[in-house]
């Protein structure tokens, strides 16, 4: 029951064929079976969830239909403030933090009658694209347990593959709900920032983060958009747009005569052959679909500058009155180069950023989509801290091997991260779709089409 589709599980909760508390004990069940050796769930509250499903069959009984998500278990980031659920944020200094609130997000999906199982595993305050740490340890990855799981949402990511839950949130500043996504075979969205709403008291403006859906189908990651996404006045960025918009069908999009960007390597980024020979067939079944798919060669360099000088900032902004001695290298090293940003760099980021906005957007007037790799690589060792080199190319710090995905981020634009293939070994690769601004419906589309012509997200870990 673990590896049905949650629209499948719904189903059954709606036509009484299975109870909520059935489908709770399944989802424990496969917990217990392979949480000790993957590590995604780091702190499971199995006893309060098996009272809110109890709740949810007592509701079902008097024919009380809670919401879209109506007795779904589901697992929240620990970078996602939960009510009465121990949240760390991955640091030593949270080990025992217990949030009196939930955060937006976590609210909507209860709201919307989701059961609360469990926190996923993240990396120190979501620092980087491999999920370790030093409260819970590494996530491991299911299709090779050698191997990392991504990050920084590596916890959900590892949890949705191996059938923990059917539905899981996640956050992405460079990459980490696509890079987890690509390498645990599973969908991932990066919304179009201010689509989920993400209202904070210190960043309340800065748009390189973002919180989003993880599933293991584009129609979940959807449903679960429908709830999550929506107009709050707490947060200066909320699109005045419904997430019932996310409820109309996936097929309505029209392949024939699309115009696709494919961008192999994003403008001269290395690429691991693995990685590349992978997505290579993706243009090919875009093709093979009816839609126009053209090569075409990028110069996005300009957000390298941008998404350094902004992130540095961020970190500065978010973590540095905290006692430095007490963070992980990757966070102080952030910290670091944020007190180092001055009023010219951040003028020279807007610019930048601002005039690659205006480039990409006649660029998004003659495609539809931007067609990618998630990652530059393959799942590496779960014991190395970072990838330090491609193709024989040494990379000068753990930021630079998430490239091809923070550079996405400083457009603005959705990018849904895709199962695209498999390396000879058997490890997931993942292909991002990104299109213009506001458009995550017509991105949501295109992946669904991507992942029915395909299959390749149905092939599970043998954990």
């Amino acid at each position: 029951m673990h590896y049905l589709t949650a629209v499948e599980m719904l189903e059954l909760l709606r036509t009484r064929q299975v109870s909520a508390v059935e489908l709770l004990d399944a989802h424990l069940r496969r917990i217990e079976e392979a949480n000790p050796t993957v590590n995604a769930i780091v702190t499971l509250v199995a006893e309060r969830a098996l009272d809110e499903a109890k709740a949810a069959d007592r509701d079902l009984a008097r024919g009380i239909w809670r919401g879209p998500l109506h007795g779904l278990p589901v697992a929240h980031k620990d970078l996602t403030d939960t009510a009465g659920i121990r949240t760390t944020y991955g640091s030593r200094l949270f080990a025992d933090h217990v949030p009196e609130r939930d955060a937006l997000i976590v609210r909507r999906m209860r709201e919307a009658g989701a059961i609360t199982i469990g926190k996923t595993n993240t990396p120190e305050f979501g620092t980087g694209s491999h999920t370790v740490n030093e409260v819970f340890g590494a996530t491991r990855n299911p299709y090779d347990l050698s191997c990392s799981a991504g990050g920084s949402s590596g916890g959900a990511a590892a949890a949705l593959a191996c059938g923990m839950v059917p539905l899981a949130d996640g956050s992405d500043m460079g990459g980490s709900l696509r890079n987890p996504a690509s390498f645990c075979n599973v969908v991932g969205l990066r919304p179009t920032p201010g689509r989920v709403p993400s209202p904070t008291p210190t960043a309340a403006w800065f748009t390189l983060g973002v919180s989003g859906p993880m599933a293991r189908t584009v129609e979940d990651l959807t449903l679960l958009m429908s709830v999550v996404a929506g107009f709050d006045a707490t947060s200066p960025l909320s699109i005045a747009e419904s997430g019932a918009v996310f409820t109309e069908p996936l097929d309505l999009l029209d392949l024939t005569g699309l115009r696709i960007a494919w961008s192999p390597d994003l403008g001269g980024l290395p690429v691991d052959a693995e990685t590349a020979k992978a997505t290579a067939d993706a243009p090919a079944v875009l093709a093979g679909l009816g839609a126009h798919v053209e090569r075409v060669d990028l110069d996005l360099s300009d957000a390298e500058d941008a998404f350094r000088t902004y992130r540095a900032w961020y970190y500065l902004l978010s973590f540095g009155d905290l006692p430095q001695e007490e963070l992980g290298e990757n966070v102080r090293w952030n910290v670091e180069r944020g007190r180092a940003v001055t009023g010219a760099d951040l003028a020279r980021a807007e610019r930048l950023r601002s005039g690659l906005y205006q480039r990409m957007s006649a660029f998004f007037d003659a495609y539809d989509f931007l067609l990618a790799p998630v990652s530059q690589v393959p799942p590496f060792p779960v014991d190395a801290p970072y990838v330090s080199e491609i193709n024989g190319e040494a990379l000068p710090d753990y930021l630079a091997w998430m490239r091809s995905a923070y550079w996405i981020s400083v457009l603005h634009a959705p990018a849904a991260s895709v199962p695209c293939g498999f390396t000879w070994n058997g490890l997931p690769v993942g292909v991002q779709i990104v299109g213009r601004p506001f458009a995550d419906l017509r991105v949501l589309r295109l992946a669904h089409a991507f992942e029915r012509a395909t299959g390749h997200g149905s092939r599970r870990p043998a954990l």
